[in-house]
């Protein structure tokens, strides 16, 4: 565990100091800004526009923050050839695996963390300048605290994506990887599909394969529930509970396959 913890605050501390970190989170609070100036073309449906760009925001960044950094976390130590070094070390290469992915996702949740601030900050502004904070067409109110909800799966989904990234980054190269992972994010939005592919085509062995890569790829949609928020729906603490089950489970079953390809390539 300490070999994790030092490998984690490594990575931690290497993604702060990425100027491409710091860009990404300042695109995200300068979208959250503009948000607020387009709210002003649309009256009364302000608070409502800046909810929805704000998460679309954390989500869109977020992502690129996993992927474009998840590559990269095995993939720059074998380009810089540091990764003998590091083989070299009382450590063994699942420590290694799973430090790095502990310390990006610690990366994550602190740009989060960092971006959900801004966000009550400007849904706050926005509230003080209308003088209210709950009016009934806003559906529900500023500051409303449902919102962590869909914040706290937008990190689990991430969370799930970088572990995509770093599996990738254990046996191809940064561009594939890079490529394959956003794919997967694409079609994890569209898994459930996968469920009812009998319904579109006869073929048994298609819905057959079908059907196994709906258990196999990630299934992202459950986590959306964005619209839901904003709108002021009620979302289920089951559904909370499951989704967030399935993404330690999805995850952990991630980290067991990249540990397991990272312990037995060869790196001569």
């Amino acid at each position: 565990m300490s070999a994790i913890r030092h490998i984690a605050v490594h990575v931690f501390r290497e993604s702060v100091r990425d100027k491409v970190l710091y860009n990404l989170v300042l695109f995200a609070l300068m979208l959250m800004g503009v948000s607020y100036l387009l709210a002003q073309l649309s009256a009364g449906q302000e608070i409502k526009i800046i909810k929805d760009l704000g998460l679309a925001a954390m989500s869109l960044f977020g992502l690129f923050i996993a992927v474009f950094i998840g590559i990269g976390l095995v993939s720059k130590e074998v380009e810089r050839r540091s990764i003998y070094a590091l083989l070299a070390k009382p450590i063994r290469r699942q420590e290694l695996v799973i430090g790095k992915y502990a310390g990006l996702v610690l990366t994550l949740l602190v740009n989060i963390s960092v971006m959900t601030v801004a966000y009550y900050a400007v849904l706050g502004v926005m509230a003080w300048v209308n003088g209210s904070w709950f009016k009934p067409h806003w559906e529900a109110p500023a500051l409303d605290p449902a919102l962590l909800k869909a914040i706290a799966m937008i990190g689990l989904q991430l969370m799930i994506v970088t572990a995509v990234a770093l599996l990738f980054s254990t046996f191809s190269s940064p561009m594939l990887a890079a490529a394959l992972t956003i794919g997967l994010y694409i079609v994890g939005h569209f898994n459930a599909d996968l469920k009812n592919f009998e319904t579109v085509v006869d073929s048994r062995p298609v819905v057959y394969l079908a059907r196994a890569m709906y258990y196999v790829l990630p299934n992202l949609a459950p986590f959306d529930i964005k619209a839901q928020i904003v709108h002021g729906i009620h979302v289920p603490a089951g559904l909370l509970l499951l989704n967030t089950a399935y993404a330690f489970v999805y995850i952990a079953a991630l980290l067991a396959a990249a540990s397991l390809i990272f312990t037995r390539r060869d790196f001569k």
